[in-house]
């Protein structure tokens, strides 16, 4: 987890939640940013001033892009043992000052939370004939989670190992593999699963995935997007 992409992370998911109003557009001031064990560890002695480093870039960029803001933006950390080391969770939430001194800030509904995996290897220098490649990630929406994949490959399944982990029983320990083509399509391959695999109520061993594709591995189903 490198401070660098966690900023353009906050800011993309500040992007991502503006709401605009009659001549404004507002957004989220409040971030929560959860990290494995193990990366949290790695922030002792500076974690207070990474979060007021992030927070007066979550400012500048606001002030970029003309934003209003409710109050000055705030970054807190979480542990959350789910995730891995690399891997960091943000939530944002658009929180309202309190209407008289003394009372409690009125908070937003919480939104989902975007997991985004860091890449296993880094990528190798691009050779001239895949300039042309379209980097597209894949969304992985269960639950309240969203996993976004960068690809080319990645793994869905039950074990901790995998890019994205299902806790069901009746997913294979390597259920599926997501795969990004050239042009930046995806399309997802049955890795010999037990209870296989179904895009849109039908059984498939290898098909290609649209946004809003709805996938159903054992008894799990998630909804699959295409992120540029």
């Amino acid at each position: 987890m490198q401070p660098v992409e966690l900023a353009r992370k906050l800011g993309k998911e500040m992007d991502a939640h503006k709401t605009a109003g009659v001549a404004r557009v507002y957004v989220p001031n409040e971030y929560t940013v959860y990290l494995s064990g193990k990366d949290r560890v790695r922030l002792e002695g500076y974690e207070r001033s990474l979060e007021q480093e992030l927070a007066g870039y979550l400012l500048e960029h606001a002030r970029r892009r003309s934003y209003d803001l409710l109050t000055r933006p705030t970054v807190s950390f979480e542990t959350d043992e789910r995730l891995r080391l690399g891997e960091f969770g943000i939530q944002a939430r658009l929180v309202k000052p309190p209407a008289h001194e003394g009372a409690p800030p009125s908070q937003g509904e919480e939104g989902h939370t975007m997991v985004y995996s860091a890449p296993r290897d880094p990528p190798p220098e691009p050779s001239p004939a895949r300039r042309a490649e379209v980097a597209t990630r894949a969304v992985v929406s269960v639950d309240e989670r969203r996993y976004v994949l960068e690809g080319p490959r990645a793994t869905i399944g039950r074990s901790k190992d995998a890019d994205c982990v299902l806790r069901d029983p009746n997913v294979s320990r390597h259920h599926a593999e997501l795969r990004r083509s050239p042009q930046g399509d995806w399309t997802i391959a049955d890795l010999g699963s037990t209870n296989g695999v179904k895009v849109n109520g039908r059984r498939v061993g290898s098909t290609r995935l649209a946004s809003g594709d709805q996938v159903t591995l054992g008894t799990t189903t998630f909804r699959f997007d295409i992120e540029q």
